[in-house]
């Protein structure tokens, strides 16, 4: 698929995701949605991605959808898409996010608002410039969340502040962002991307099996009790001792040097 939004490129092992319609703040419009969803597919069947990084181009990460042309549809008098429509692909992207094998980072470069907030939500982990700003802007709009937003945001901040910042839509900056731990660390925006290819890097090396069955573990375990908990983990770290890469880790311990991952 030819991408129109978005710029897809993978260098060393890390893939990179820019939404890359600036003069919209990268507003969720036109096939952005699909875009989006055939490179998270992409990078989940490449066996030479071991992250990816989404990051958006200009001054936002991602506005959310496109109000502008909403706004416009209706002043032509253009019937809408059915909504069917948005939410079969919008879930589509969402879950191919939650089921990638590959960790997820988001350089939150900018303005991440209503459904963009969510998309940075989805994601793993989340870097913020100083510059980036967020908010549940769905009630504004007179309209309550999607993209995730009622799951993910309650996991995260608790559900009394998560239903504040949904029923208000009030906006909050990156360093309320990293009180609440929304965002794992606020950089500067020229430290953004530097910073979050560092910790990219630092997943890339290690061992690619092992972090895929930790993410599928860390999810899968946030919906089931202790004791299914402790039967996954011990399922995926069997399945784990095999590989090559757990073999490489014992021989590297014993010899006393930096272990070398190959992902088998």
């Amino acid at each position: 698929m030819s991408y129109k939004y978005l710029l897809y490129n993978v260098r060393d092992c890390i893939a990179t995701l820019t939404l890359n319609r600036p003069e919209r703040l990268n507003a969720l419009g036109d096939t952005m949605r699909e875009e989006i969803y055939d490179a998270v597919s992409k990078c989940a069947a490449d066996p030479n991605v071991r992250v990816l990084v989404i990051t958006g181009a200009g001054r936002g990460f991602c506005s959310g959808g496109d109000v502008k042309s909403m706004s416009e549809r209706h002043q032509s008098g253009e019937a809408p898409p059915p909504s069917a429509q948005f939410a079969q692909i919008r879930d589509r992207v969402i879950l191919a996010m939650r089921d990638c094998p590959k960790p997820i980072i988001a350089a939150v470069n900018g303005a991440a608002v209503g459904a963009g907030m969510n998309l940075a939500l989805a994601c793993d982990m989340r870097i913020a410039s100083s510059a980036a700003k967020f908010s549940q802007i769905f009630v504004k709009r007179g309209l309550p969340p999607d993209w995730g937003g009622t799951y993910f945001l309650p996991r995260i901040v608790g559900i009394a502040k998560a239903c504040e910042l949904i029923f208000t839509g009030d906006t909050i900056d990156a360093a309320e962002a990293l009180k609440l731990g929304i965002v794992s660390a606020v950089v500067t925006p020229e430290e953004l991307l530097p910073e979050s290819y560092k910790l990219a890097r630092k997943i890339a090396d290690g061992p690619p099996v092992a972090i895929q069955g930790a993410k599928r573990a860390i999810y899968h375990n946030q919906d089931v009790d202790l004791r299914a908990a402790l039967e996954f983990e011990t399922f995926v770290q069997t399945v784990n001792r095999e590989t090559e890469d757990a073999k490489e880790g014992v021989r590297a311990f014993m010899e006393k040097r930096a272990p070398v991952f190959r992902g088998r």
